[in-house]
């Protein structure tokens, strides 16, 4: 079972590929899709808004080519019939680069961005609610396609402003919430990360994040979380394990509190969860249902998905752990830390 009112990511997909939009596409939902363009199989790929698995109706046809010095085709398709090109002679693709690509939907048309630059807007011709499929062909490797709700709210009335504890009774084990779909893996990473100056502790939650075509992330690594936790809210984090790793965790915060502490421990082999409140480590979580899902020298994907009662925390796509709120304000959990023996090479907040 997956996150409520969340769809996870499509991770590393085999192209050409076609998924499922649950729900269709919404006003205000994006979608991420983030690969690198190849360079021996082509000089074409496309990303397809589409109704259903078949290609006869095609809301939103995005088509970079590299010839005559690259173009974008834009088109749409109704009942096996295009429309008329819109051909942007601009490329900002490169061939055998990585890329971040983001359609964002208003109630207008959508909005494209590439490498964290706006690139275009491409207007509605059929209603985009008929939308419920993606399809990505061509020249490409995809690492995910990943889908957030722009339009979410933060819920901060339904929580107390003040920054209390709660930490479980020892020795109770938290209710297993079910499986991940197995072609679904949870993340939406990013190429969005806060510089920071070196005698800065933690990122200032007033700056808006920056964003970059190929962030490097420095360790230990720190970057702020707009508006804090609530639910519906997903961080992503993915990186490389050391060969040699003993120790790494991701840690939630909330000024000098760490909401949350996960703290994966090859030395020991065990995921180690906690929360820190002024200076104080409260009672360990150590108990899972799997087996250790992290490995030395492998890459890993984490997304942390908010809910009003709990964290829930997915690993390469399967559900991994419940970890219910201690610190009861969410929003001013507002930024997120990560250090140890990984390499980071996606994070999204």
């Amino acid at each position: 079972m997956a996150f409520s009112n969340s769809q996870p990511p499509f991770v590393s997909p085999i192209v050409p590929f076609t998924g499922a939009i649950q729900g269709g596409l919404q006003d205000g939902l994006e979608i991420t899709v983030n690969g690198a363009v190849l360079y021996s199989s082509g000089n074409r790929f496309a990303v397809n808004f589409q109704t259903g698995y078949s290609s006869n109706d095609i809301a939103f046809h995005f088509n970079p080519r590299f010839e005559e010095g690259g173009y974008v085709v834009c088109n749409t398709k109704q009942k096996g019939c295009w429309g008329s090109e819109e051909r942007k002679k601009q490329m900002p693709f490169q061939m055998g680069s990585p890329f971040d690509l983001r359609f964002l939907v208003q109630s207008s048309g959508f909005q494209v961005t590439v490498n964290g630059s706006l690139f275009m807007q491409y207007s509605h011709r059929v209603p985009f609610h008929r939308v419920d499929t993606i399809s990505v062909t061509g020249a490409v490797t995809l690492k995910f396609i990943s889908f957030q709700n722009t339009r979410a709210v933060p819920f901060q009335h339904a929580f107390s402003m003040k920054q209390t504890a709660c930490f479980p009774p020892r020795g109770r084990k938290p209710k297993p919430s079910g499986v991940w779909a197995a072609n679904q893996a949870p993340i939406t990473q990013t190429v969005i990360h806060t510089v920071h100056s070196p005698g800065q502790m933690f990122p200032n939650p007033t700056i808006p994040p920056m964003a970059y075509p190929n962030p490097t992330y420095p360790m230990p690594f720190f970057t702020s979380i707009p508006g804090g936790l609530y639910p519906t809210k997903s961080i992503i984090v993915s990186g490389t394990i050391l060969p040699s790793a003993q120790r790494f965790h991701i840690n939630l915060r909330s000024g000098s509190d760490i909401a949350f502490h996960l703290n994966p421990r090859f030395d020991e082999n065990a995921v180690v969860r906690n929360t820190q409140v002024s200076g104080s480590w409260g009672p360990e979580e150590r108990s899972l249902t799997q087996k250790m899902p992290f490995f030395q020298g492998q890459s890993f994907l984490v997304w942390i998905m908010c809910e009003g009662h709990c964290l829930k925390v997915a690993v390469n796509g399967q559900h991994l752990l419940d970890y219910c709120h201690r610190l009861k304000n969410l929003p001013a959990i507002n930024s997120l830390e990560v250090a140890g023996d990984v390499q980071l090479t996606h994070v999204q907040t």
